[in-house]
């Protein structure tokens, strides 16, 4: 192992990393708070000002997957549709079988400059989770309880109030609704068969019911569906603490030709049997891409944008000195008080950035979709 990839792997080097993410995710979410107050008075401002705040903290994840890890993302498109990128509002369609996918899904979104005001459908629980979930508040995400009675009224609400963002946006939605598993493949090609559905190989049913709201909130604002389908070459099975680890990874993203917005049916049973058959088309694309190991389209690499890197440069400068300043204190006082007490916030910051990392994983994901008083599809 080279010099820097040793490096890399060092618990030391991923505690720093994290302590950087977490105190300023902190001191922007702080930050936001105070931006409440232009909302009564300037509310396009308050969303444009939200928006760079959010890709402060949201671009310090991908510069780990760019610049970090190295990652290799290769896009799958045709060239008309790559010139579109970026330059219009857009539902895009990812499927969920990755620990990391939400992360290639935000490098996609930084390729073409709208990560900072990147939305998604995102479970409730994720909203009271400090830096990231606080950082979705104030760019108006969509939460949702996953119970559909309770849910629909207000997701409408959130949606409707997107019509007149200021900002070029990609709305990321995993119609999946949960992350694949075998136990929830199973469970949902048992719900495919009962309801006469056509049986998935590599995905779980789509719940329609989301995806036929947000088309027919968002028609009148978006242009278009980007229907994406990421896999990993050579089998791999990537992870975030591989990635915080510098492992690279090699990702290939097929993005089909561009669907305009009004060839997506508006009437919720149209629309629900077009996603279906949407979904019948990824499972052989899945199919086609296990075995050549490529997608039906023109690879291409978007360049990498320095932001990101520049990003994080900025924010380690400004709290490492801080942060080394105290503990050469510490380590001079000579108090055992002192160190003990360092150490102790040391071992709390590890289990921190542990559970963290435990939250993208697969083994510790999402039941939902496991129990049979789930298996309603949507």
């Amino acid at each position: 192992m080279d010099i820097v990839g040793f490096l890399k792997s060092q618990f030391i080097c991923h505690l720093l990393i994290c302590y950087i993410f977490i105190v300023s995710g902190l001191i922007i979410n702080f930050i936001q708070l105070f931006t409440l107050i232009l909302w009564p008075i300037n509310k396009q401002l308050f969303r444009r000002i939200n928006c760079r705040l959010a890709y402060c903290i949201s671009s310090q994840m991908v510069m780990l997957l760019e610049w970090w890890s190295g990652t290799d993302c290769t896009l799958y498109t045709d060239p008309e549709s790559y010139n579109k990128y970026g330059k219009e509002n857009a539902i895009v369609i990812l499927n969920h079988n990755f620990e990391i996918d939400f992360l290639c899904g935000w490098n996609f979104c930084e390729r073409f400059g709208v990560l900072g005001s990147s939305k998604v459908l995102a479970k409730k629980e994720l909203s009271y989770m400090p830096i990231i979930g606080w950082m979705w508040y104030f760019l108006e995400i969509v939460f949702c309880k996953r119970k559909w009675e309770e849910d629909r009224k207000t997701v409408m609400q959130k949606l409707l109030n997107l019509r007149d963002y200021p900002e070029n946006f990609w709305f990321l939605i995993h119609c999946e609704g949960t992350r694949f598993t075998e136990q929830k493949h199973q469970i949902s090609m048992q719900v495919a068969e009962a309801k006469g559905l056509p049986k998935l190989k590599y995905h779980l049913l789509p719940r329609t019911k989301g995806f036929a709201v947000t088309v027919q909130c968002l028609r009148n604002v978006v242009s278009a569906v980007y229907d994406s389908t990421l896999n990993f070459r050579n089998n791999e099975n990537p992870t975030l603490l591989g990635v915080l680890n510098g492992k690279k990874y090699h990702a290939d993203l097929y993005v089909r030709q561009v669907i305009h917005i009004l060839e997506v049916p508006e009437d919720e049973q149209e629309c629900s049997n077009w996603l279906h058959k949407l979904y019948q088309e990824k499972d052989a694309f899945q199919e086609e891409y296990y075995r050549t190991g490529t997608y039906p389209a023109v690879p291409v690499v978007p360049p990498r944008r320095p932001w990101t890197l520049l990003n994080w440069l900025f924010w380690a400068l400004l709290l490492l000195y801080p942060l080394f300043k105290l503990l050469i204190n510490m380590i001079n006082s000579g108090s055992s008080l002192t160190l003990a007490s360092f150490a102790f916030v040391i071992v709390m910051a590890s289990v921190g950035v542990r559970w963290m990392i435990g939250v993208t994983e697969i083994n510790k994901g999402s039941t939902y979709g496991n129990n049979d008083s789930k298996q309603k599809q949507k």
